[in-house]
């Protein structure tokens, strides 16, 4: 993949720490506009971290998916652990990279291996 979308909170999709490694890979990241960056943020903080998961929620979190493809993403990084509590594979065009599971994988390994 040549061009990935970005969601988590504001902090992670505005700041460069994701930006910057991936495109040292020669990887694009793209996040949502203003309004979808608004909207992610809220729905981590006022209800994926309280434990609400409303439907309409959902849905917006697959339309900026959509948008973020339109926008030529081949896959989109979920960059908070609750994310994956709202959104599936199933429910996406696109591929998915939950980055809680990618770091419970590395950790797995790296213990196994030492």
């Amino acid at each position: 993949m040549r061009t990935v979308g970005l969601l988590g909170t504001a902090f992670t999709m505005e700041k460069t720490f994701y930006h910057d490694r991936l495109e040292e890979r020669g990887i694009t990241v793209l996040v949502p506009d203003a309004e979808g960056r608004r909207r992610v943020n809220g729905v981590i903080y006022d209800e994926l971290v309280a434990g609400v998961i409303r439907d309409a929620s959902r849905e917006a979190f697959l339309e900026i998916i959509e948008g973020l493809e339109v926008r030529g993403a081949e896959g989109v990084i979920l960059g908070c652990t609750e994310i994956p509590l709202l959104v599936s594979q199933e429910a996406s065009a696109l591929p998915l990279f939950d980055t809680t599971t990618i770091h419970a994988e590395a950790a797995l390994r790296y213990a196994v291996e030492t």
